[in-house]
């Protein structure tokens, strides 16, 4: 493989306090000829030595505080010096051909702005979530070359970004903090004109779930809050800013009296963990009613 355009790329992971062994793995599936960015999103990133020892390609900031998804990945994209970036999150693992396969894209004269990958059909299968989609049911896939599709939007978790076409690098909507960023920038892009691909070739399997909140079993109830709140959250926030403040009550007032009704009877069967969802949803959508930041954080 050519290495011209290695240098014209830099993957930049975020991190929050992520489980080791997932971040490994993570590593492990990217060429050992790429530049690799550890973005924390804490003041301190455990383990530092050890993974600089193992990747020589890998270089660790710490933002010192959490940023949250858009502003710890603007931090990153404007620390580093290339045309590309690779925004992938921690939680995920490489196909062994896809730096190769990605060079199709990075070498030629296609002029993207942001470019999103495939998952395997048996994950696609397993967990019924595919790595790019369409705002509207029913619309038909429309192929753009022979390895690209023309797409509404695609998933967060791996988008190949060409920083020349932001403003200061600024790639993120950061009053989102976290939830809905995907679907933002997308929408936002495809609002001036951009459009949203995929490719059919790059292939990255979605293990989900990267933080030490979300796989240690002390912090269900901490994740269980958290992605509660932010959820709803950014769904309204999502469809107020993209789609008018009549659209996004329509969308989303009615489930607080869902929300709320369900937290007073699962409080009442003692359901704690149902009874935070509803809760914490309740809450999240609230606020964001109420044109509150998200301000809701956990420790841990």
């Amino acid at each position: 493989m050519n290495n011209n355009f290695l240098s014209e790329l830099t993957v930049v992971i975020l991190t929050y306090k992520t489980n080791r062994d997932i971040l490994i793995n993570c590593l492990n599936s990217i060429d050992e000829r790429v530049n690799v960015l550890i973005v924390e999103n804490s003041n301190k990133f455990e383990n530092k030595n050890e993974f600089l020892d193992k990747f020589k390609n890998l270089s660790i900031k710490c933002t010192g505080s959490n940023l949250g998804f858009g502003g710890g990945h603007n931090f990153g994209f404007k620390i580093i010096n290339t045309k590309f970036a690779l925004a992938l999150s921690p939680d995920t693992i490489c196909d062994k051909k896809f730096f190769e396969k990605l060079k199709i894209y990075l070498e030629s004269d296609l002029d993207f702005t942001i470019l999103g990958v495939n998952f395997y059909e048996e994950d696609i299968n397993k967990t019924g979530h595919s790595s790019y989609g369409y705002f509207k049911k029913n619309n038909i896939e429309k192929k753009f070359n022979e390895t690209l599709i023309e797409v509404d939007w695609i998933i967060g978790c791996a988008i190949i970004i060409n920083l020349k076409k932001f403003v200061d690098k600024v790639v993120f909507d950061e009053n989102l903090f976290i939830y809905f960023e995907d679907f933002d920038l997308c929408k936002r892009l495809s609002k001036i004109g951009k459009k949203i691909l995929a490719s059919k070739i790059l292939f990255i399997k979605h293990i989900g779930n990267s933080s030490s909140i979300a796989v240690m079993p002390e912090h269900k109830t901490a994740a269980i809050k958290f992605r509660s709140w932010h959820w709803r959250w950014s769904e309204f926030y999502f469809y107020k800013k993209n789609y008018g403040s009549l659209h996004a009550h329509k969308k989303c007032s009615y489930k607080l009296i869902k929300f709320f009704i369900f937290m007073i009877f699962f409080k009442i069967r003692s359901n704690n963990e149902l009874y935070n969802l509803n809760k914490y949803s309740f809450l999240g959508l609230y606020n964001a009613i109420l044109g509150k930041k998200s301000f809701y954080r956990i420790d841990h």
